[in-house]
This record gives structure tokens, C-alpha cells and sequence, in this order.
């Protein structure tokens, strides 16, 4: 029971990661256009995410830092058949953070497009690649009886894989754009609305057509059923989006971005990570678990602390609900 409870736990935190830093990516990759060249508006557009995007980014150390302890076998195959691909992530949010801290901090016009430039790029970029390691994660790699993985950077780059990573990263971009509606006023959130329209239907395509190749992967009426309700998920925020009720839109756009990752676990369940070709070398939630004294002392730390940390994170959005401007209503 620990083992599914774990592997139950660490797909939470996936979940978690891909919708809060999601809309983070997508307001990141949309500062050029939203906030165009005024130095106000793109203030107020990193505004949105100023005070979240960090504690956002803690999903992602305490999903690989749960799997690291939990599945030590998944973690080591998985990120050394990906290294790669990872490296390249992990140097994209290090430009991100480190663009977003010292922006402020510039004195100079060339230095804030800098920083401008990084901010993007550590918002896009991320949001393509960690679709592309997640669907090849589901699609299964090559690997050898002791687990070793043997697929290559550009084993990574196959149609299915592709397509997933375009398809996170319209999410994360229309989630942005939907974010942006609900936390600014005036021309600013007048684009993030022609922004979101434009998204919405190439998103809802790239959805349709992930879901369909999962379930032609995986097979499984449950895969096939969350894939269902994803489809449903982002087709609701469209309407709540077209009758204005940003709110709505945003729990839509959320709920499809966490039904899609949902869709990756239920497709992986029993294994935790496919042998491409090669099932019986496949990783699974017993062959790559930790041992039962491991898992049942992480147990009671994430019993007792992870109330703690949701209250405070809850309490921080709560404090900075308030919509902001840009410079058509700053005066």
C-alpha cells in the first residue's frame, strides 16, 4: 500500500508543479507581446508572478526530491536516459530566476531586455521540453534487463513525444494568458484576451490529438476517461472565457493542464517507467520502490507537513489576490 500511496503522491506533485508554474511559464513566454515595449505594463505582467513564482518552482524540487527517495530506480533511469533534456530545463528556469531577480535591479534599457529575453525564453522553453520528457516517459525508453537506460537525446524527438511537448506548452501559454485576464485591468488584460483566443483552438487540436495517441499507446477505458474529462476541462474554460468570467476560465484552463498530467500517471500505472520494445525490462511501483522502513518514515513527514506548507502557499495567493494595472490606468 505504500508504494501506490507514494506513487499516488508523487503524480499530486506533478500535478501541482504543471498547474501553478504552468501559468508562471505562460505569463513568462507572453511578457514581449502582452507587455509590449512599455516599461509599465511588462512591471505589471511580471507582477502577476513576482510573488508566487518561487514557492511555484518548490513543486518541482519536492516531485524529483519524492522520487528520489520513494523510487530511487525511476529517478536514476529516468534522468540519466533524459540528461539532456534536463540539462537543458534546469539551465532554462536558472536563466529565468536569475533574470526575474536582477531585472529590478537593472539600470539601464539594455540590461532590462536582458533580462526581458531570459525571462521568455526560461518561460518557453521548459514548458516544450518537460511535455516532450513526460510523453516519452509514457511512451517508454530503451532499456536494458538492469534498468539502464540506452535511449539517446534525439531518441526523445519522435512524433508522440513532439507532439507532447506542444501541447504543454500552448497549455501553459493559454494559462498564462488566462492568469493575466484574471489579475490585470485595462488594455493589459484587453490582450491577454485576444491572446487567448487565438490559443484556444490550436490547444484544444494538440489536446484532442495527445489524448487520442496516449489512449492508442496505453489503451485503458480509465486513460481514456481522464483524457475525456481534460477535453471537457479546456472546452469549459473556453466558454467561461467567452462570457468573460475569468475565474472559471482559469479553473478550466487548471483542471484540463491537471487532468492531462492525471492521464500520464493512470497510462503508466502499474510501471513506473516502459521498456520500449523490451516490457519485461519495464520499471515498476514494486521493482523501483525504496524499502518499507523508508517509505513509511517519508509517510509520516508528508502527513505532517504538508498541511503546513499548502496553508502557507493558499495565504500568500489569498494576500496577493488584487488585479493590477498597466500604464493606460496607472495615472
Amino acid at each position: 500500500m505504500l508504494e501506490e500511496f507514494w506513487f499516488v503522491l508523487v503524480a499530486v506533485l506533478w500535478v501541482g508543479f504543471f498547474v501553478l508554474e504552468g501559468f508562471d511559464f505562460g505569463v513568462a513566454a507572453l511578457l514581449p507581446v502582452v507587455g509590449r515595449n512599455n516599461e509599465t505594463d511588462r512591471r505589471a505582467v511580471l507582477g502577476t508572478i513576482g510573488p508566487v513564482w518561487d514557492a511555484n518552482e518548490v513543486w518541482l524540487l519536492t516531485a524529483g526530491g519524492a522520487m528520489f527517495a520513494a523510487f530511487p530506480e525511476w529517478y536514476a533511469s529516468m534522468f540519466s536516459g533524459m540528461y539532456l533534456a534536463l540539462f537543458l530545463v534546469l539551465f532554462s528556469l536558472i536563466i529565468r530566476g536569475v533574470s526575474l531577480e536582477y531585472r529590478g535591479k537593472a539600470t539601464t534599457a539594455a540590461g532590462r531586455a536582458w533580462c526581458d529575453r531570459g525571462i521568455t525564453i526560461g518561460g518557453a522553453l521548459p514548458a516544450l521540453l518537460f511535455g516532450v520528457a513526460c510523453t516519452n516517459m509514457v511512451r517508454g525508453l530503451e532499456m536494458t534487463p538492469d534498468h539502464e537506460v540506452t535511449s539517446g537525446l534525439l531518441d526523445l524527438l519522435n512524433p508522440y513525444g513532439l507532439l507532447g511537448g506542444v501541447t504543454t506548452a500552448l497549455l501553459c501559454t493559454l494559462h498564462g494568458a488566462v492568469f493575466l485576464t484574471l489579475k490585470t485591468r485595462g488594455e493589459i488584460r484587453d490582450r491577454a484576451r485576444r491572446i487567448t483566443r487565438v490559443l484556444i483552438p490550436p490547444a484544444l487540436a494538440a489536446l484532442a490529438g495527445l489524448a487520442v495517441w496516449t489512449v492508442a499507446i496505453r489503451g485503458g477505458i480509465a486513460v481514456a476517461a481522464v483524457g475525456a474529462m481534460a477535453l471537457f476541462a479546456l472546452g469549459f474554460a473556453a466558454l467561461a472565457w467567452f462570457n468573460e468570467r475569468d475565474g472559471w476560465a482559469f479553473t478550466g484552463t487548471a483542471g484540463a493542464i491537471a487532468l492531462l498530467v492525471t492521464s500520464w500517471f493512470v497510462a503508466l500505472y502499474p510501471n513506473v517507467l516502459p521498456a520500449l520494445g523490451t516490457p519485461e525490462n519495464s520499471l515498476t511501483i514494486s521493482n523501483a520502490a525504496s524499502g518499507h522502513y523508508t517509505l513509511t518514515i517519508m509517510t509520516w513527514v508528508a502527513v505532517l507537513f504538508t498541511p503546513v506548507v499548502l496553508g502557507y502557499q493558499a495565504w500568500s495567493y489569498w494576500v496577493f489576490r488584487r488585479r493590477l494595472v498597466g500604464s493606460d490606468e496607472a495615472g
